[in-house]
């Protein structure tokens, strides 16, 4: 359960680099993360891309800790996940992040120590 539970926020995480490398300026992307405007948006692209490809390297670390059968790495990055989480949420004042990317993060780890 708990391996399934990991691939999960791991797929989550590499929907968000989808979602933030790629989809970012399009109409879906603009949607999703209620953007000002598609000029905005096309402004932002650069940063976005980036905040993208840090979610692709916590996601290929879980899938990493998922292969090595690692539960202190996977809790470590489940951790960071979490963190990203609080943070987000905590700094952009939208507690969606929090459900959206912390929760299953928080629960995947108490997993690992049960």
């Amino acid at each position: 359960m708990t391996v399934i539970l990991i691939a999960i926020v791991a797929l989550l995480h590499f929907y968000f680099l989808v979602l933030e490398m790629f989809l970012w300026n399009t109409p879906k992307g603009i949607k999703i993360f209620g953007l000002k405007s598609k000029q905005f948006a096309d402004d932002t692209k650069v940063l976005a891309a980036n905040q993208g490809l840090y979610n692709g390297f916590l996601a290929a670390g879980l899938v990493f800790s998922i292969i090595q059968k690692d539960m202190q790495m996977a809790a470590f990055f489940l951790i960071c996940v979490t963190i990203a989480g609080i943070y987000g949420s905590y700094s952009t004042k939208q507690i969606k992040l929090f459900y959206i990317q912390a929760v299953p993060a928080i629960i995947a780890l108490i997993s690992c120590f049960i």
